[in-house]
């Protein structure tokens, strides 16, 4: 299946760069771009895109703003891209918050070219992912401002009691997925297949009512099952 894809980003040069390379893939289609993000949004829901190329500082509308009204659309708007969030800069205060807005993870604009188009398959296949030096600086954002979890003794009772529902494994894969470790990695950390830990990160993504690895990311650190620097 084809994946179809948008570049938003006010560089022209930017987005025919990326475009060139993306649509020399035999699976991937760019079928529109935008220079900011109120025009992405139009081009979004004009051609409905499997993924959104977002840079995150744009004139008129930025991408952080862009990729809210995207993923939490309007009465009536049923089309929601998956969201690539794309920064010259791994620091970068919008991390956290196109995250909680529903991105589907971060990457640098200088990353290889291989890792662009493999960015672009992993988020079309309901994956998320994180740039390591953006991980690094999502975690010491969590250290800086919330250096005792949320909630009393770091964690709410609601969120002690979602955790509770996980098995000692599936616990122990959440706090992997959140220091940044790739399948392939938590396979090898835990002496397991790595189709079965596909199934375990399936099941606590279920369990806890989250939608990709991002927003996993956040829980384990929200909740204080992971923390900064340990």
């Amino acid at each position: 299946m084809t994946i179809r894809v948008i570049i938003v980003d006010d560089q022209a040069m930017v987005r025919a760069g990326f475009a060139a390379l993306l649509s020399a893939q035999s699976d991937i289609d760019v079928v529109g771009e935008a220079p900011d993000g109120r025009q992405g949004i139009e081009v979004s829901r004009n051609v409905h895109p499997d993924v959104v190329l977002m840079d995150v500082r744009m004139p008129e509308m930025d991408g952080l703003a862009a990729a809210r009204e995207l993923l939490n659309p309007p009465v009536g708007v049923v089309h929601r891209p998956k969201v690539l969030m794309l920064t010259t800069f791994d620091v970068d205060d919008y991390v956290y918050e196109a995250l909680r807005a529903g991105a589907s993870g971060f990457l640098l604009k200088d990353a290889p070219p291989a890792d662009l188009i493999s960015a672009v398959r992993v988020v079309a296949a309901g994956e998320a992912l994180l740039a390591p030096s953006v991980t690094r600086r999502l975690i010491a954002d969590f250290a800086r401002q919330r250096p005792g979890g949320s909630g009393a003794g770091g964690r709410s009772d609601v969120v002690a009691l979602r955790l509770n529902g996980l098995t000692p494994r599936e616990t122990e894969v959440l706090e992997l997925i959140a220091r940044g470790l790739s399948n392939q990695e938590i396979a090898g950390r835990l002496v397991l297949a790595e189709q079965t830990v596909k199934t375990h990160i399936g099941r606590v993504l279920a369990k806890l009512d989250l939608r990709d690895r991002a927003q996993a990311v956040i829980f384990a650190y929200e909740s204080g099952l992971v923390t900064p620097g340990a």
